[in-house]
């Protein structure tokens, strides 16, 4: 009688409930979610659609700030409420209605005017991981960012006007160790192989079974023996390591096949590409002080070992990916790289250690776990410095030529960026939104708002009247399907900012329902 197929394990209720996402961002990233704080201004449709789309997920509380009691065009346009809701605090209606959403999320709010905060309790947002603004005023803009950006708090400025809708996100800086590249290299250190991997090649042997990584390495060392040491560069110096591989097959070899195919791909880790050698030449790095956080404390025990033990090249991460080859072939291989990989950022972790002794920092700030992590992710690990928003509303503008060489592409969404400022002019200037009242007459005074607004920035390049018809036709009102949209994007965002996972858009998301297109640009 047969023995019944192994089990898998049970998985608790939670990653259950959060398996899909918890893939995209592991058990670690799910905790860091679990524990981030947001808080929202304005309970807009847009506002609410972007709380949705991190609540659901599981983060770990909000705040909504908002003055305003619901109204009925806040039915009109927001599906979380209703006309029994008329009247009552928008930022307390919501918050119930969208805890609904996940019982696990914690949810507050504050019935407050957002500068009345700013005025009064200026470290009111040092409590939270990212806030996010939606439809406040140009003025409410300005002070936003000068306190956000002197907390070192990213700011999501958003708004949904109509079809069109943009959000604008600042960040001071933003270190990223889990960036998930699109084409991530696998680092198998073919040109600079360790001892253990050594003596490990030269045990084994070319079969059908073994791992391609095995057939490659074997083929290519005699290869180099006979080019006078030097490896494979060009495409044809590759082709014939390919061809030197096809000449050894033995019929249809799976594991041959895998190798020809590895040749491209399988050559330069371990050396730290143009970005990270600019990482671990930052002054942040080189010179770590009590103000370091635990990025650049490790980025600097990783410095160290680079310039050290590890000769030039980063630590082995130990990730090897899958290969036809017998269970024993591919265990051996993969416990040679995790060994190395272990010894590696054993050593970046005993002088992250040292250097927190140094700093008189807490033992604890960085863990054995942490620094594992960031050795595996070394060659790709990342820093976002980004612009103040209210550098955008100097008459000199240091982007004015990158805006106006933009605003002259056919197609492009420069324009709406320029009539969506124009609105918060607009409404700056007249108390009111354009299009609430006369949408003809405001149609005139956003154009000449709008021009302006170019003309201070040495732009030429006049504003589509389309635009500021449009813009005007809208009334400021929103769509809820586009908002649900741009906050769907949004929250996306936040949760890389929160998870320090991925990368973050660079800076500006335009967004038109109308034609369903989108760009992002870097003002």
């Amino acid at each position: 009688m047969s023995s019944p197929a192994p089990k898998s394990p049970e998985l608790s209720d939670k990653s259950r409930k959060y398996d899909r996402q918890i893939r995209l961002w592991g058990e670690h990233g799910q905790t860091v979610l679990e524990n981030a704080q947001i808080c929202l201004i304005n309970a807009t449709a847009l506002g609410t659609e972007i709380l949705k789309g991190i609540v659901l997920p599981g983060i770990g509380g909000f705040t909504i700030v908002d003055h305003r009691p619901v109204t009925e065009e806040d039915v009109g346009c927001n599906f979380f409420l209703d006309l029994d809701s008329v009247g009552q605090p928008r930022a307390k209606r919501c918050m119930q209605l969208l805890q609904e959403l996940n019982p696990d999320v914690n949810g507050d709010y504050v019935d407050e005017h957002v500068e009345q905060l700013i005025d009064g309790q200026p470290d009111f947002f040092r409590s939270f991981d990212v806030v996010v603004a939606t439809s406040i005023s140009e003025r409410t803009i300005m002070r936003l960012s000068n306190v956000l950006w002197d907390q070192n708090i990213p700011l999501i400025v958003a708004r949904s006007v109509g079809f069109y809708g943009v959000a604008r996100l600042q960040l001071r800086e933003h270190c990223i160790v889990e960036t998930h590249p699109d084409n991530k290299q696998t680092d198998l250190r073919l040109e600079h192989p360790f001892e253990e991997l050594k003596k490990h090649m030269a045990e084994a042997q070319i079969t059908n079974k073994v791992p391609w990584l095995v057939v490659l390495y074997k083929v290519l060392q005699e290869w180099v023996d006979a080019h006078d040491g030097q490896y494979p560069a060009s495409y044809r110096e590759k082709s014939e390591v390919r061809e030197l591989i096809r000449s050894k097959m033995d019929g249809e070899q799976e594991n041959f096949e895998e190798a020809i195919k590895a040749v491209n791909s399988s050559f330069g880790g371990g050396k730290p590409s143009a970005a990270v050698r600019e990482i671990l030449q930052d002054d942040r790095c080189v010179n770590v002080n009590t103000e370091s956080n635990a990025f650049w404390i490790m980025a600097r025990a990783l410095k160290d070992f680079v310039d050290n033990e590890g000769n030039g090249l980063l630590p082995v991460p130990g990730v090897l990916p899958d290969m036809t080859a017998d269970t024993n072939s591919y265990i051996s291989l993969q416990t040679v790289y995790r060994n190395q990989a272990a010894h590696d950022a054993e050593i970046v972790f005993r002088r992250a250690r040292q250097l927190l002794k140094e700093l008189n920092k807490p033992n604890d700030l960085i863990t054995d776990k942490d620094v594992r992590l960031f050795c595996r992710e070394a060659a790709n690990i990342a820093v976002v410095r980004g612009t103040k928003i209210t550098d955008e509303f100097d008459k000199g503008y240091h982007r004015s030529s990158h805006i106006a060489s933009v605003l002259e592409q056919p197609n492009s969404l420069m324009g709406h960026y320029i009539v969506l400022r124009a609105l918060d002019r607009f409404q700056a200037d007249y108390g009111c939104l354009p299009g609430e009242s006369d949408p003809e007459s405001d149609t005139t005074g956003m154009k000449s708002i709008a021009a302006k607004m170019l003309s201070d920035w040495g732009i030429g390049t006049p504003l589509s009247d389309d635009l500021a018809y449009e813009i005007c036709r809208y009334g400021g009102a929103e769509i809820h399907s586009i908002s649900a949209y741009l906050g769907g994007c949004i929250a996306h965002e936040l949760i890389k900012l929160v998870t320090r996972q991925y990368r973050p858009f660079d800076n500006t998301f335009i967004y038109d329902g109308s034609t369903s297109q989108t760009e992002t640009y870097k003002l």
